[in-house]
């Protein structure tokens, strides 16, 4: 397709006219336009237009000056465009559809609520969610940017204020203002970038936030989802009185160190938030929607060696969230009706675009009731490939630390199978291929690559105990039973199920730390750093608590919550925050304090 003539604008355009001036709706969607295809001079002829549709091309930008300030509706679906800002032309925007544009992030959907107040509608979906959270972020960095600069000012002396802060303020408050997750970053530091600029440009007085309209909220129906084979579920229910997506506790933790030795104390753990992001219809009077795996996204962004994500993704329901532990905002929802998700985990694909410029995606793999492995694009908040893995639930799932196309999955049909996902096509499309399938004597319940040579051996905690499976891709049998198996003493099944594993020179966080809930709803914390110490390691012994996390008191959550099964705990690699997930709902955040 070449440039756009008056001609088939009048052709595609409604009401027929054969002037563009009377044009009110136009169709222009799979032409395969690129951007230079948009002539500012022409379409600024459509003086009345209201509607536009520019979905399934290959746009990579819009330009700037398109003059369409009547503009209502907007579709840009299928394209490949990675910027937002040029749509702070059509002030009147009521309507957007931006799907299918694989290098727009969650930065980007923040960009549009706060480019567009009169926004209602994103992608078919209300606005309002994501407009109280850009509202929200606003204040916070408004309150953080116009302290750095009282800051700056204080430091400089009276004859090099104004040349100093014109210089040099905006770039530190860039540096140095952080708020919110790094899948935020973008957001955040253009956000900062403006502040500060109208700080400098007033001479410092007070920013006042943009004036948004009010939207009101709107729940999202969801289907019921089934209840995960061999389920334990509460003796009963307890009421709460929680708010569908979030709930603060800034109460003091309940637990005290329990034991003591010569080593530092444990880190303190304060409460930040209880969530029921995961609710049936975003009822706060579900307390059956069982929770049962989280992951924190790893930090892959190049010379943060060792740095940490406040990013975690859970699962349980039919939903899974990708949440920022420090705002407790849920950046993403994925819902799959009539599914019920039992693990989550994270990898990161290196993509050639079509333009040839290669970017870096956070892929988020989720598995559960259905067999099917669903592959993630968090960023750009849509699933880009299913997998049929297995004929019967997958129990649990997880890439390979050395190669990050390759998932293994394990399955109530008691087989785990290695998959190579690949890299996805120019269409963002996933050919996965299944390399190994190992077969076990029981359910699987926990994967974990040996830390020493993950290439080579693959452990699994089971039902009736814990495998190990030569994996290595070199051998040539592709279908492969158990090398060595351990069994555990007692007779019954409850005392052979494994259904936690870690290494403790890999898995176990940098502090020295292991945590378990329990059926009671606490979260046990052991300090293990003087054990790993001694050599040879001491035979085994019982280890006291450092600490016991308990649920709030009633004057932090409503109603006290006393009979809850914590059905997982996971903290970051630094222990920064801690996440546990209950089986009555609920997404327990907490921080180092």
């Amino acid at each position: 397709m070449g440039p756009l003539s008056a001609r088939l604008l009048m052709q595609r355009g409604r009401p027929k006219s054969d002037r563009l001036g009377k044009i009110r709706s136009l169709d222009l969607s799979g032409l395969k336009l690129l951007s230079e295809h948009l002539d500012p001079k022409l379409l600024s002829r459509l003086t009345q237009l209201q509607e536009l549709d520019l979905s399934n091309n290959q746009l990579e930008t819009l330009p700037a000056n398109l003059g369409l300030s009547h503009l209502r509706i907007l579709r840009c679906a299928n394209n490949q465009l990675g910027d937002v800002t040029t749509l702070c032309q059509f002030p009147q925007l009521e309507e957007l559809s931006l799907e299918g544009n694989p290098f727009l992030t969650v930065s980007d959907n923040l960009k549009v609520s706060f480019l567009l107040p009169k926004l209602r509608k994103v992608n078919g979906k209300d606005a309002s969610s994501t407009s109280s959270q850009v509202e929200s972020l606003n204040r916070e960095l408004t309150s953080r940017v116009t302290a750095h600069w009282e800051k700056f000012m204080a430091t400089l002396s009276p004859e090099e204020e104004a040349e100093k802060a014109q210089e040099d303020f905006v770039r530190s408050a860039i540096r140095d203002v952080r708020y919110g997750p790094e899948s935020l970053s973008e957001f955040t530091q253009w956000r900062v970038r403006m502040i500060s600029e109208e700080l400098v440009a007033s001479g410092g007085i007070q920013v006042h936030e943009a004036d948004r309209p009010e939207r009101p909220s709107k729940a999202t129906a969801a289907q019921e989802p089934r209840a995960k084979p061999g389920a334990l579920k509460r003796p009963d229910d307890v009421p709460l009185n929680l708010s569908p997506n979030k709930r603060v506790c800034t109460a003091p933790v309940e637990g005290s160190p329990v034991g003591s030795d010569d080593s530092q104390p444990a880190p303190k753990l304060e409460p930040l938030h209880f969530l029921q992001c995961h609710s049936k219809n975003n009822s706060p009077r579900d307390l059956e929607t069982q929770l049962w795996a989280c992951a924190f996204e790893p930090a892959w962004e190049e010379g943060h060696v060792g740095a940490t994500s406040q990013t975690v993704a859970t699962c349980g329901g039919e939903a899974v969230c990708v949440i920022d532990c420090q705002t407790g905002i849920v950046l993403h929802k994925y819902k799959a009706p009539g599914e019920e998700f039992f693990s989550v985990a994270w990898t990161a694909l290196m993509v050639v675009t079509q333009a040839g410029h290669k970017k870096r995606w956070s892929v988020l793999a989720a598995a559960g009731l259905r067999g099917l492995v669903r592959l993630l694009h968090v960023r750009a908040g849509f699933c880009c490939g299913v997998i049929r893995a297995h004929k019967k639930a997958i129990a649990t799932l997880c890439f390979s630390p050395t190669h990050e196309t390759h998932l293994f999955t394990a399955s109530y049909d008691k087989r785990i199978i290695l998959w190579d996902i690949g890299v996805p096509n120019h269409d963002y499309e996933f050919q996965a291929s299944q390399l190994l399938t190992l077969d076990t004597t029981s359910i699987p319940l926990r994967l974990c690559p040996v830390a020493s040579c993950p290439d080579a051996y693959l452990l699994a905690g089971c039902e009736g105990g814990c495998c190990c499976w030569d994996v290595r891709l070199d051998q040539p049998q592709k279908r492969r039973v158990c090398d060595v198996e351990f069994v555990f003493e007692g007779s019954e099944a409850s005392r052979r199920r494994v259904d936690g594993l870690a290494f403790v020179n890999d898995d176990v966080v940098d502090e020295g730390i292991v945590l378990c809930g329990d059926e009671e709803g606490n979260v046990w914390v052991y300090d293990i750093k003087r054990i790993l110490t001694q050599q040879p390691l001491p035979l085994a012994a019982p280890q006291a608590p450092t600490q016991i996390l308990k649920w709030p008191q009633p004057r932090a959550l409503g109603q006290a919550v006393t009979k809850t099964m914590v059905n997982t705990v996971v903290a970051n690699p630094t222990f920064t925050y801690l996440t546990a997930l209950t089986d009555s709902n609920i997404v327990a955040i907490w921080r180092k304090h």
